[in-house]
């Protein structure tokens, strides 16, 4: 295909006026990416800028950060917080003094107040009132969290008042136990509130809390009594020394220990009680066959 001259001059000029205009365009959105900081800003390792410390974005310009009286800097120093024994008022433009009243103190945050020791909170939650510490009673020093106080020791609380707690014959004090405030001697169970002997039968001792008993090795429970432990032939005494378990290659029939009875393509298996058939078999009415 051939151009005439004029066509050809006509063509490289829209060509050149596209181009200018292109670079143009770029340009100016590289200068939009690359803004200079406003004053008071700086730049921002994620891209374009942020306001120094101290001042805060308004639009496209970084205004300074009104500190009220009683008042510092954030950490970030993008905000403000009230000094130690201050709070933000209801509009949270200013710090007010927190009211401490009396036998108080601020608490370790500095924005509110706890109750000395001996007070605790009205019903209001304004001011403190003198714990109530009835006879045989104590401050227990968590006046935030409770009555303020507890009862004494081998007393116990029942309706607002410290009654001494009961203990049985055989039995001592207890802080331990969840459902009373004593446990039974050595050799003693309860049963009810009282306290009843523990009598291991012959052939028997104490066990657990020596509340209960258990079997000599070779002898094991039958109601209230130990009796032998019948081992039938190749059986053995358990690692329990209460029960018995069959020997190697033997399995359990009732009260004796039969010969296992190992089918071709068969081993004992780790139980050594019972019998598996090898790789590729799989047992079927008591022989093991091809599984192919």
């Amino acid at each position: 295909m051939r151009f005439e001259p004029r066509r050809l001059l006509t063509l490289s000029a829209c060509l050149l006026f596209g181009a200018s205009l292109f670079a143009a365009s770029a340009g100016v959105s590289s200068r939009a990416d690359e803004r200079v900081p406003p004053r008071n800003a700086h730049a921002s390792p994620f891209g374009g800028w942020e306001c120094s410390q101290g001042f805060r974005q308004v639009e496209e310009a970084c205004v300074p950060i009104i500190v009220p009286a009683n008042a510092h800097l954030d950490p970030f120093g993008g905000d403000w917080d009230c000094n130690r024994g201050y709070i933000k008022d209801d509009r949270g433009l200013e710090c007010k003094a927190v009211r401490i009243p009396a036998n108080a103190y601020l608490d370790s945050f500095g924005s509110d107040w706890d109750c000395n020791r001996g007070y605790i909170k009205d019903d209001r939650g304004l001011g403190c009132k003198a714990v109530k510490i009835p006879a045989n009673a104590h401050a227990d020093g968590q006046e935030a969290f409770g009555t303020g106080w507890e009862c004494d020791r081998r007393y116990r609380e029942v309706s607002g008042r410290c009654t001494r707690v009961f203990v049985p014959a055989n039995a001592y004090y207890s802080e331990l136990s969840l459902d009373r405030d004593w446990e039974c001697n050595p050799g003693y169970r309860r049963e009810g509130e009282t306290c009843m002997a523990v009598r291991a039968p012959a052939h028997g001792f104490l066990v657990g809390d020596r509340d209960g008993w258990g079997c000599d090795r070779g002898s094991r429970k039958s109601g209230d009594s130990c009796v032998p432990v019948a081992v039938p032939a190749n059986g053995y005494l358990d690692s329990s020394g209460n029960d018995w378990s069959c020997e190697r290659g033997f399995r359990q029939a009732g009260a004796s220990c039969i010969r296992l009875i190992v089918p071709a393509g068969a081993h004992i298996d780790y139980t050594g009680n019972g019998w598996t058939c090898a790789e590729g078999l799989h047992e079927q009415d008591g022989a093991c066959i091809s599984s192919k």
